[in-house]
């Protein structure tokens, strides 16, 4: 009842805030809320929500270049013109406003073209015919495994890292791409921490799968990114564009938070391993409720 109230008296509600403050609402949030993902938040809702033509105009044409993956800083400086424009805001009277939006314009629509990159990532399936993928699946093994050469391309060796058989291209197919690159930047961004967590699922008693409960954290951080669970994470992580070397850390976060409490909830077997991770999952939503929540892998990870 009180929401559909609250739709029903919000045009009422930013009139009279309009009128008594002199500031709509952008100008409000921008100035009174904290930078970051409360102050972006706080934008991003207000956008979406505008009944302005003009405004939902704007909205879409960069939504739409999101998508196409074509962003870039001068697309976010004519969002924020044409909003003051449309809003009639005297920029020599609001000077910081300009910037702040800008802040929370790039990483509003940094996030979505991220979710796009990572999509296409996804999509891109594991070819065995495509050096580039053979590549980064050798480069895999030697970063994890150093030292230890590979006997072939098909061997029972792959299973020492946590594939099912004696040929990953097959575990691949649920993430595609996604599942290998994640994989492979926490072997070569972190060696130390990812060798730590595959001597760890190494044990006789709580071990599992290293390869495939990393892929399935990587349907884990995919979700949480395309539902949006994770923007407060990644609008507090970087003032600019998000690339995918920051998804990718956000992955390294989860895989070694995860080992962790596995480890804690010490389970019978490998049978228990949906139950952990639902766990694992409503803990990391719940952190991200906070509008401060910043899940920093480098503090966690570094110090292994």
């Amino acid at each position: 009842m009180w929401s559909t109230l609250y739709w029903w008296m919000r045009p009422l509600i930013k009139w009279v805030l309009r009128r008594t403050t002199r500031l709509c609402e952008l100008q409000r949030i921008c100035y009174g809320e904290y930078k970051g993902a409360q102050r972006t938040c706080g934008v991003e809702f207000s956008l979406k929500h505008s009944r302005t033509p003009a405004i939902q105009k704007c909205v879409k044409y960069m939504d739409g270049k999101c998508q196409e993956c074509t962003l870039s800083h001068d697309l976010i400086y004519y969002a924020v013109f044409a909003i003051v424009r449309i809003k009639n805001i005297d920029t020599k009277i609001h000077k910081r406003f300009t910037d702040t939006l800008g802040e929370c314009l790039t990483q509003i629509w940094g996030y979505r073209q991220l979710t796009a990159q990572i999509e296409c990532i996804r999509k891109e399936l594991y070819n065995s015919s495509n050096p580039q993928h053979e590549e980064k699946l050798l480069r895999l093994w030697t970063g994890l495994m150093p030292g230890t050469p590979l006997e072939a391309r098909m061997t029972k060796q792959w299973q020492h890292i946590g594939f099912q058989g004696d040929d990953p291209q097959t575990d691949f197919r649920g993430m595609g791409m996604l599942g290998l690159e994640n994989l492979l930047f926490f072997a070569e961004q972190y060696p130390t921490a990812a060798r730590h967590v595959l001597a760890r699922s190494h044990h006789p008693k709580y071990g599992y799968s290293f390869a495939i409960v990393g892929i399935n954290i990587t349907h884990m951080a995919y979700s949480l990114l395309q539902s949006g669970d994770a923007k407060t994470h990644f609008y507090n992580a970087s003032k600019r564009f998000l690339d995918v070397r920051v998804f990718n850390q956000f992955y390294c976060y989860l895989f070694f938070s995860f080992d962790e409490l596995w480890r804690q909830e010490k389970p019978r077997d490998m049978m228990e391993f949906s139950r952990v991770r639902d766990k694992f999952e409503a803990q990391v939503k719940q952190k991200l409720k906070n509008p401060t929540a910043y899940l920093k892998c480098t503090s966690v990870l570094d110090n292994i």
